[in-house]
């Protein structure tokens, strides 16, 4: 029996197809612009990816052109397999993969030779069971010493190279006659493939993994401060003007992704300080780059983010402070906020410019903004101390609990086997539901009443605020004396007046909060006058 086909089905479907069409024609459009943008964001991503084409264009010249190939030979794939493995985006990694697969190379195709030298001149059975057993002496060998925390963090990738090329040169000198030639041509494609790298990593629009630290260790910096400014002037916007909500959603994720970058930065930090690490110097003073010191920096800034991430957290609590009562505290709480603002924009700008910060960088305005705060809050002794509405409420809640424990007691049943007693329990049963509901319904009244019930519980919220402020401050003389360090140990410029008054120049165009104070503006200390 053949079924009917609904003529309204095909209709719909017809209607949907130009729709179907259009979301697949937007498709391209769709992923040049998400590629456009991914540019956008750093344009050393482009620069990098033309390199590498650059780069794997020259290397293939070597089977291209006849010439190059019958020096070369097949082997020519080791030079193209070398660019692909060792061209990075930064000098500092393509050097440390470079010389790691050269000296493995080097040094795998030479103990190799020397096992052939001994092998060769034995009998055939004794030849297969020394190359067997040198395999796996070095395997065993080479791969017991990448568990080394030297090796594996500075040669993990030339104890992997060494060990490829040397089971393959080895293990294909069992078959082969002559095995210097095959040891030449690799080597000279893979020298070949590293020169190529080398130089398009070095004298082709450079990326230094030391600038690269150096640049996002100014920028954690002033995420930070541009995360503290956010959340003083977030948690003490007026909450009855009716704000933009997109807006207001901008904010905070403006805060979170200014402290979340330091949170995440400890991999990508001790990855560029390792890399640095290879670079030829970048200047003609004879010393070591301290790089390891920006890591330990940026394990400081870690705990400083914490601090941040946490007053962020202030921000999402479902208890919060009347606004009331937050506007008593709003001009402390921001003046702090504003000092540690420009100490973090101070300390961003003297490590970029790589000049030392002043020597009162921490001045006494901040401590000036402390005692600010801690005056406003004695002077409201009544908010942190109890009032009598919690103890009207305590009352309340002493009642609700009394009354609470009344209706729960239940009077043991007496023993009945008659119809009555059958009839009475299924009563009882079907009444469980609404006896359930009422009490959830109060137990949600009690525990919002032991709440508020609290002693300064309308001020409580408030107290965690100020309480990360005052540890925020704590924490930024230990950033300070690390930044200190920092500055002896890379031979910082001196601090100079001129330098604190560029400062103070450039930072005349911040941001304002709700009360028009200036929250990154930089005065001139009478140290430098």
């Amino acid at each position: 029996m053949a079924c009917a086909v609904d003529p309204s089905s095909n209709k719909n479907s017809l209607l949907m197809l130009p729709e179907r069409v259009k979301k697949i024609t937007r498709i391209p459009a769709s992923w040049w612009a998400y590629a456009w943008s991914i540019g956008r964001e750093d344009q050393r991503r482009a620069i990098h990816a033309l390199k590498v084409g650059t780069a794997l264009t020259l290397v293939s010249l070597l089977y291209i052109l006849e010439p190059l190939f019958k020096g070369v030979g097949k082997n020519a794939m080791w030079a193209v397999m070398t660019v692909v493995v060792v061209l990075e985006f930064t000098a500092g990694a393509t050097i440390c993969k470079g010389l790691n697969r050269g000296f493995g190379t080097v040094i795998a195709a030479s103990l190799a030779f020397i096992i052939e030298l001994v092998a060769v001149r034995s009998g055939k059975v004794f030849r297969g069971f020394f190359v067997a057993s040198s395999v796996f002496l070095i395997g065993f060998a080479a791969t017991y010493l990448r568990f080394f925390p030297s090796i594996k963090k500075n040669y993990d990738y030339g104890v992997v190279i060494f060990l490829l090329t040397f089971n393959l040169i080895t293990v294909s000198s069992f078959r082969q006659e002559n095995i210097l030639p095959l040891a030449r041509d690799r080597l000279s494609t893979i020298a070949i493939g590293c020169a190529i790298c080398l130089f398009m990593s070095l004298f082709v629009l450079p990326n230094w993994s030391g600038e690269d630290l150096h640049s996002r260790t100014a920028h954690k910096f002033e995420g930070l401060a541009r995360s503290v400014e956010g959340c003083v002037n977030e948690y003490f916007r007026d909450q009855e003007k009716h704000d933009n909500i997109l807006d207001k959603q901008t904010s905070r994720a403006s805060i979170h992704t200014g402290y979340r970058e330091v949170l995440d930065s400890k991999s990508s930090d001790e990855s560029l300080a390792h890399y640095a690490s290879w670079e030829p110097r970048h200047s003609m003073q004879c010393y070591s780059y301290p790089w390891q010191k920006y890591v330990k920096l940026g394990s400081v800034l870690r705990h400083f983010a914490y601090t941040v991430a946490a007053l962020h957290g202030c921000l999402e609590s479902e208890i919060q402070t009347p606004t009331s009562v937050r506007s008593l505290f709003r001009t402390p709480c921001t003046r702090v906020a504003r000092e540690v603002t420009k100490v973090l924009q101070e300390l961003a700008d003297s490590i970029r410019n790589h000049h030392r910060c002043a020597p009162d960088v921490l001045c006494d305005h901040l401590h000036e903004a402390l005692q600010d705060l801690n005056s406003a809050i004695r002077s409201q002794p009544r908010l942190f101390l109890g009032s009598k509405h919690g103890s009207a409420n305590s009352r309340m809640l002493m009642e609700l609990n009394s009354s609470k424990h009344a209706t729960s007691r239940t009077a043991l049943p007496s023993f009945k086997t008659d119809t009555a007693s059958i009839l009475e329990r299924k009563n009882t049963k079907a009444d469980q539901p609404s006896e359930r509901s009422e009490r959830s319904t109060l137990g949600r009244t009690l525990s919002k009443i032991a709440i508020t019930s609290l002693e300064f519980s309308e001020a409580l919220p408030f107290a965690a605020f100020a309480s990360l402020l005052v540890e925020m401050v704590v924490r930024l003389e230990l950033v300070i004396e690390e930044v200190k360090e920092l500055e002896r140990a890379a031979n910082f410029k001196e601090f100079t007046r001129h330098d604190h008054l560029t400062i103070d120049i450039t930072c005349k165009e911040e941001k304002r909060n709700n009360d028009g104070v200036r929250l990154g503006s930089h005065t001139v200390s009478p140290a430098a006058e």
